[in-house]
């Protein structure tokens, strides 16, 4: 059975940034778009709105998302699921073509890396739109950015999405437009940005605190003996760790496996290298 094509009708209200980028992207039409938006912003459900438009009007029969890591796959057909899209995140390099109720595959960029070829058949057998998730990561290594490359030549439509503006080396990623800055080097250009100053303004995501800690720790080792140092002033490796969780371990608090504070005896005092704070 063919998968279904998603209902527009039933999905997710998008953010102000999501619409005005939506709107950019089918005013444009071409086949490489890059957005930049910042972590927590939503550009899975953009991305999936995309995919969604361009299912429903004709333009891709497919889509293949192409994720960092294992765990991203799941969130990706979970997400993708909720709006109507069945992708296979089960899909494995010999398995060759997606079962046809899927409307296409989640891998990541390691499986494309090992077997560019798999994936270039399976774009060319579809009108395919590929969703590059964090395609920072097609830098990594030299066989990714070759691999991403090869397999996806062929596509329809590509949508690059990243959290992280970066700059070019001596490889450039595919599909990315890159200009010269004012210093001589070459930078991702993005087709819609979305940053972190937006998104606080728009009250997406939270400020971001950084708490300073400072002042003297004491400590008594597993040995029984009571040490003492002042963060922030020079010292061993070592000393650095042990003064460190003694400060971020709070009164009350207690060890890892502890439900109180550390008491001689107790199993959390038996983690190595986990100092007591002296009473």
């Amino acid at each position: 059975m063919a998968a279904r094509t998603p209902v527009l009708e039933t999905f997710p209200a998008l953010r102000a940034w999501q619409r005005k980028a939506l709107v950019e992207y089918l005013r444009r039409r071409t086949e490489d778009f890059t957005a930049v938006a910042t972590p927590g912003a939503g550009k899975t459900t953009f991305a999936l709105r995309i995919a969604a438009e361009l299912l429903a009007d004709g333009t891709v029969e497919a889509v293949t998302v192409v994720a960092p890591t294992e765990h991203l796959k799941s969130q990706w057909a979970e997400a993708a699921a909720r709006v109507g899209i069945q992708l296979d995140a089960a899909f494995r390099n010999a398995d060759v073509h997606s079962a046809a109720d899927f409307h296409g595959a989640v891998i990541t960029y390691a499986q494309v890396g090992m077997a560019p070829q798999v994936h270039r058949r399976r774009t060319m057998t579809r009108r395919t739109l590929v969703i590059l998730d964090e395609i920072h990561h097609a830098g990594d290594s030299r066989s990714w950015g070759d691999g991403v490359k090869a397999a996806f030549e062929p596509a329809v439509r590509r949508l690059m999405l990243t959290g992280t503006p970066f700059r070019s080396d001596d490889n450039p990623i595919p599909f990315v437009s890159y200009e010269r800055g004012g210093d001589g080097l070459l930078r991702s250009r993005a087709d819609s940005v979305y940053g972190y100053s937006d998104a606080l303004r728009d009250g997406v995501v939270r400020p971001v605190l950084f708490l300073a800690y400072s002042g003297e720790t004491r400590w008594r080792t597993n040995a029984g003996d009571e040490l003492a140092a002042r963060l922030g002033e020079p010292m061993t490796q070592d000393l650095v760790a042990q003064a460190w969780r003694t400060a971020l371990d709070r009164p009350g608090t207690g060890c890892p496996r502890c439900c109180g504070p550390p008491t001689p005896g107790s199993p959390c005092c038996a983690t190595p290298g986990w100092p007591t704070p002296a009473v």
